[in-house]
């Protein structure tokens, strides 16, 4: 059950909707704050490609050209050049400030957010919607938004992403006596399917791609989910790690590699839906 206010949805100009009166699992403003610090310090993008590139193979398989796309989440200024093969327009939104205004963009809060009514015949959505307070309405919302027979396409991490991360972290947190939260929730494969579903999407489907990386250090793991914006921005947060406690979770990282290297996995959900 989702328990929103929401301000009448007009056909007009996008604009936000009204707050939510439920907690947030996500510090929205961490959020925001997060993927800026990715666009200054210089956006990792090779998971973020792959996510994308592999949404335009699925797009290839549909033979159709569209008239008006929305890009929800466009950390790099070459995604709305590559779908230009596939659309006449495209409106890039994102949840980060700095990623919406590189690509004459709109920063925007999915959840928060009235895209309009049957504006777009495609949405792309890559890399976000994990991390949405609301994830039902968002795509409820995007749903809104699509003309009827319109697919929505996109990639979310989720399933059993950064196993050893959080094993490190669980260890880190039994060493100091505590035991904390400082992951996100996972979000599964059947799951999404079944959101999207509720949400009111026609044949949903939804595939899992494992990435599996090769890593030095625990700190190397960090500075790439850094640079990604994909560090933690739960709204509850946990006390900041000590000095023991990293030292501890490096370790352990390190414990779980084999010649100076850690594999790390990396689970992308792909998902394609339709508007009814």
């Amino acid at each position: 059950m989702i328990a929103l206010a929401i301000a009448p949805l007009s056909p007009g100009r996008p604009r936000r909707t009204s707050a939510p009166v439920t907690a947030d699992l996500f510090d929205r403003r961490l959020r925001a704050l997060r993927r800026d610090r990715a666009a200054r310090v210089g956006t990792e993008l090779f998971l973020y490609d792959r996510a994308f590139d592999e949404c335009l193979d699925r797009l290839r398989d549909i033979v159709r050209h569209f008239e008006r796309c929305l890009l929800i989440g466009c950390p790099s200024r070459d995604w709305p050049e590559k779908l230009a093969e596939f659309t006449r327009q495209i409106d890039p939104v994102d949840p980060g400030p700095l990623f919406a205004a590189a690509v004459g963009g709109q920063m925007v809060e999915e959840d928060r957010f009235d895209f309009g009514l049957e504006r777009y015949d495609l949405a792309v959505a890559v890399g976000t919607l994990d991390s949405v307070n609301e994830l039902p309405l968002a795509l409820k919302l995007v749903h809104r938004a699509l003309r009827p027979g319109s697919p929505l396409i996109g990639a979310i991490a989720g399933g059993n992403s950064l196993p050893a991360l959080r094993a490190s972290l669980i260890e880190a947190g039994r060493a100091e006596g505590r035991a904390v939260a400082r992951t996100h929730p996972r979000i599964e494969a059947p799951t999404l399917a079944v959101l999207l579903s509720s949400a009111d999407y026609a044949m949903p489907v939804v595939d899992v791609d494992r990435v599996t990386l090769r890593y030095s250090g625990f700190g190397s793991l960090v500075k790439d989910l850094r640079a990604m914006g994909a560090t933690s921005m739960l709204a509850d947060r946990p006390p900041a790690m000590t000095r023991k406690e990293l030292q501890t979770a490096a370790k352990a990282f390190d414990g779980l590699g084999s010649s100076g290297r850690t594999e790390e996995q990396i689970e992308i959900l792909h998902f394609l839906a339709w508007r009814k």
